[in-house]
């Protein structure tokens, strides 16, 4: 593995494009996004925290009621939690035109809407005993967002309003949902979920630049040498683009199409505001984990690679695997996939549904949309018609 160090250390770079393919994130962005994002688009907003069972402070924004909606009836709308997906945040929901933005959407269609922050992002970089700058603060992965960012989250929205929630989740975000429900997690608290780009299954990723870094080790040798945080700054991403360039396989004139697969309704607008705000900031041992899980093929826990490591935290020898087939079958979900997403692959999506394939038939709604790719059901101009009004439609049902 030694011989890939150099080129691992570089090649890694590559996956900065998930979130931010031709620049780093520009470091003048207001981090309040309340004030810089919704209440300058006129619509009211709030600033929530709040804290994990393992002392992460979370931030959660919350748009009450729309543009011309009524403060008196802010109790009587039916809360929806928006998540974000991996080195994106909460901003991913807002940067849109109101009409087309889903956090904005839901609020001028009489919905509470709540915007999730995952930790380590800027929102969210607290804690209780630990600085961001601490190893130790980046030791977790997307099984601890399920275990205790999503439960925290769900029950602050639920004592906030009363009320069962409806969940919106892309990409990590739906992976996180789907292993707490086959874990019965949740369920009281859920009134209904839609899953966009949904990721859990991880063998079929086409994408060149997550291939290679995921045969090659990259993540693995960022964590051995001390990169908790991802992705690194300064330096390390300066090589970015001649690395991304240079590699055979790769298609340097649209780099995030390399990566997500080709998003067809991305306006140059939107595209500007999302590399803004992009990157945000993961822990390198999560993408560590997701690399396992392309490897293996499985949708299973940390694997310690040591069977005695695995042991101590497992008690068995190699990692547990979540069964997706487990989820109750009485749970109303929404999901909707693309055809040219290359990390959220039609092969992949279609193992997933083959667990739920007993699912009520009443309360499941797939959508299949040809065109779309891994950021289109965010940040597309005609989302608003392809997903969003058939969603907002099941919501009404459940």
């Amino acid at each position: 593995m030694m011989k890939y160090y150099s080129a691992s250390i570089l090649l890694f770079m590559a996956l900065v494009c998930v979130a931010g393919c031709t620049q780093a994130k520009d470091l003048g962005v207001d981090s309040n996004i309340c004030k810089s994002l919704v209440e300058t688009r006129g619509y009211p907003c709030q600033e929530h925290q709040v804290i994990t069972k393992d002392g992460y402070i979370l931030g959660l924004q919350r748009i009450p009621y729309g543009r011309y909606g009524d403060k008196s009836t802010m109790h009587k709308r039916p809360p929806v939690l928006l998540q974000h997906g991996l080195t994106l945040d909460a901003a991913s929901w807002l940067l849109n035109p109101p009409n087309q933005a889903l956090a904005f959407m839901l609020a001028d269609k009489g919905f509470d809407v709540w915007v999730a922050n995952t930790r380590g992002t800027d929102s969210s970089r607290g804690h209780r005993s630990l600085s961001a700058n601490d190893p130790a603060y980046w030791e977790w992965t997307w099984e601890q967002l399920a275990a205790y960012d999503l439960p925290a989250m769900f029950n602050y929205v639920n004592k906030q309003t009363g009320q069962k929630l409806h969940y919106v989740g892309h990409s990590l975000g739906t992976l996180t949902l789907l292993a707490a429900l086959s874990q019965q997690k949740l369920r009281n608290l859920l009134r209904s979920a839609a899953l966009l780009s949904p990721i859990a299954h991880l063998s079929h990723v086409s994408t060149p630049l997550v291939r290679v870094a995921t045969q090659t080790y990259m993540a693995e040798q960022f964590y051995i040498h001390g990169l908790r945080e991802f992705p690194p700054l300064g330096q390390l991403e300066q090589t970015m683009q001649t690395v991304l360039c240079i590699h055979p396989g790769v298609e340097c004139y649209n780099r995030m199409a390399a990566v997500t697969g080709p998003n067809c309704c991305i306006s140059p607008s939107s595209l500007a505001l999302y590399y803004r705000h992009t990157p945000q900031s993961t822990s390198t041992k999560n993408v560590v984990h997701l690399s396992q899980m392309i490897r293996s093929g499985t949708v299973s826990s940390f694997d310690y690679t040591l069977p005695l490591t695995n042991m101590q935290h497992y008690r068995q020898s190699t990692p547990p695997v979540y069964n997706m087939a487990k989820i109750r079958k009485d749970i109303p979900l929404f999901i909707s996939f693309g055809g040219r997403d290359a990390l959220s692959d039609v092969n992949d999506v279609k193992i997933l549904l083959n667990d739920l394939k007993n699912h009520d038939k009443d309360k499941f709604v797939v959508q299949y949309i040809n065109e779309y790719a891994h950021l289109d059901f965010v940040f597309g101009w005609n989302a608003n018609q392809k997903v969003y009004d058939p969603m907002l439609a099941f919501f009404g049902r459940h």
